[in-house]
């Protein structure tokens, strides 16, 4: 995987207009693993590229009449099927990670980038979306000096008693087992 002008190459890339500029662009040091499906608990469909454009039909569902007006983001998608999609250059802070605070750091957006695998706190995560996590990590560690696999946090590590992603059935020793399998 290679990433190019804050970009994965060859990914496709839906623009979110919800990120601000970062306060340090050479201090992006953290990344943070969510979990998203819409409607709850359903995958596929066009409702998160929707929400992260500002596009949510309020009237398509009754959960989206609560969320439809929240301006959030994230770097980077990997559907159950391993689709990438991209919304935020790196090199921006994409509104994903809320009130936060990681390692005495508040305001984790500002320096952290926001990875969500289409999922529930309930489900199990594929095996393509580990694989496709495992070849991204790398990736950013590579192409941002200093991130590391030290700098690897949950939402809900980040946000603790208010957020729960990526959740119990997010299975870290398999992350593990597959950016291993990568070096080799």
């Amino acid at each position: 995987m290679i990433i190019q002008n804050h970009r994965i190459k060859d990914v496709r890339f839906v623009e979110s207009p919800n990120y601000d500029d970062r306060p340090d662009v050479d201090d992006i040091s953290l990344i943070i693993i969510h979990n998203i499906s819409l409607p709850p608990g359903e995958f596929g469909g066009p409702h998160i590229e929707q929400l992260f454009t500002n596009q949510l039909d309020a009237e398509e569902h009754d959960y989206f009449k609560e969320i439809s007006h929240l301006r959030v983001s994230a770097h980077v998608l990997i559907r159950r099927d391993g689709e990438l999609i991209q919304f935020v250059d790196f090199n921006k802070a994409a509104w994903h990670a809320g009130v936060s605070n990681y390692k005495s750091r508040e305001t984790c957006n500002h320096f952290s980038i926001g990875i969500e695998l289409e999922g529930t706190d309930d489900r199990e995560f594929e095996s393509i979306q580990y694989k496709v996590l495992a070849e991204m990590i790398p990736a950013l560690i590579k192409s941002y000096p200093k991130l590391s696999i030290e700098n690897i946090a949950g939402h809900s590590d980040v946000a603790p008693g208010r957020k729960t992603d990526p959740g119990p059935f997010f299975n870290w020793q398999k992350l593990e087992e597959n950016m291993k399998e990568n070096e080799e």
